[in-house]
């Protein structure tokens, strides 16, 4: 490619890598007011979350469509061609995102339009906003083109899934102890495990920076393995 291709493909390229990160942050967005219209019975909010997965949607569809036309304008090799195969795979988990969040408000809603007394103690907030805080490190990482932080974010993961287990176990035990808990406690346990689903999906955002900037695939690797592969080369 020549010099004017070259400049064009990098501001192409740089509108898409833009247009990541702002749907990375709507769909954390979503996650978080989900969470708040639950923990505040604000069901206008929740309804909100719902009906903005639309644009989460429309959003993945532009920026696959981007993608493709850039591969066919520019037919990039290496390096290049890795960073927008990667980008397409980023987009579709962030998508996937988005429609756990919207899982979560629709539990939700359940929850307050039931008006039930009858509804288990359980914390979701710390653990949902520790896979806030891992898509936030992950995107963080895809900005800056520096994959150091993905063996932490994949440690925070399997913190994650410890804390669903007892999360499903308590809720469990809510259930044998009193069966008027039980279809309120269902709702709670399919909102624990759409938490613990997306910290799956910044986990693989976190995993695809390392592929993007040094070439590894380190997907179903141990942490030790990701570590060396995130490294300098």
């Amino acid at each position: 490619m020549n010099k004017h291709t070259y400049s064009q493909f990098d501001t192409e390229l740089e509108a898409i890598r833009k247009r990541l990160l702002e749907m990375g942050g709507l769909v954390a967005q979503q996650l978080t007011r989900a969470i708040d219209g639950i923990g505040t019975n604000d069901m206008q909010l929740l309804e909100r979350v719902i009906a903005d997965d639309r644009h989460v949607n429309d959003e993945e569809v532009a920026l696959d469509d981007a993608c493709i036309h850039v591969i066919a304008r520019h037919a990039p090799t290496a390096g290049d061609l890795r960073m927008v195969m990667t980008m397409i795979q980023m987009i579709t988990d962030l998508e996937r995102i988005g429609d756990e969040a919207k899982k979560i408000a629709k539990a939700g809603r359940q929850i307050v339009d039931s008006e039930s007394i009858f509804v288990p103690k359980v914390e979701l907030r710390h653990v949902s906003n520790m896979v806030v805080e891992m898509l936030h490190g992950a995107l963080d990482a895809f900005a800056r083109m520096d994959p150091s932080s993905s063996a932490e974010i994949v440690r925070k993961d399997k913190e994650v899934d410890a804390i669903f287990k007892g999360i499903m176990r308590q809720l469990i035990t809510y259930m044998m102890e009193d069966p008027r808990l039980i279809t309120r406690s269902l709702d709670v346990l399919f909102i624990a495990k759409s938490i613990e689903r997306i910290g799956d999906h910044a986990k693989n955002v976190s995993e695809y920076v390392v592929y993007m900037v040094n070439g590894r695939d380190v997907r179903h690797e141990g942490v030790e393995a990701l570590e060396r592969a995130a490294g300098p080369r």
